[in-house]
């Protein structure tokens, strides 16, 4: 991104708050944090950081095929934990990095009921709609 490749000004989604849900293998396996986070500035929205966020931050509960089977034993789902924390920014966009952390997120929007005012979108499909929506 520092090469200057995308550039976008304002756009459909400024001023609109979004939290950023870090992936984990974009994240902490790879140590990608900034790079999304300048994609969403770039966007001229409101970026709003979750309590667990960067290298603290929480796995959507699709790690290592876990999506595929059913949930263990456990006081709530990983999705569920995760997606309330990114309620708690109160953000009209959840935005993700991964298809599957996307899919995860989108279950634990619905699962909350907030689907009518809150989106789960990549940040790539957010690049790619900034100035189409």
């Amino acid at each position: 991104m520092t090469e200057g490749r995308i550039s976008m000004e304002g756009g459909n989604f400024k001023g609109k708050r979004i939290t950023f849900h870090d992936p984990c293998y974009l994240g902490r396996a790879n140590g990608v944090y900034e790079a999304p986070r300048d994609l969403i500035r770039k966007l001229d929205a409101e970026l709003i950081e979750m309590k667990s966020c960067k290298q603290r931050g929480l796995c959507c509960g699709a790690g290592g095929a876990q999506m595929f089977k059913e949930p263990e034993k456990g006081d709530k789902d990983v999705n569920i934990e995760r997606t309330e924390q990114a309620l708690e920014t109160k953000p009209e966009i959840i935005a993700a990095g991964c298809p599957f952390c996307n899919t995860m997120m989108t279950d634990g929007v619905k699962n909350k009921e907030k689907e009518g005012s809150v989106q789960v979108m990549d940040i790539a499909e957010m690049i790619a709609t900034a100035e189409d929506l």
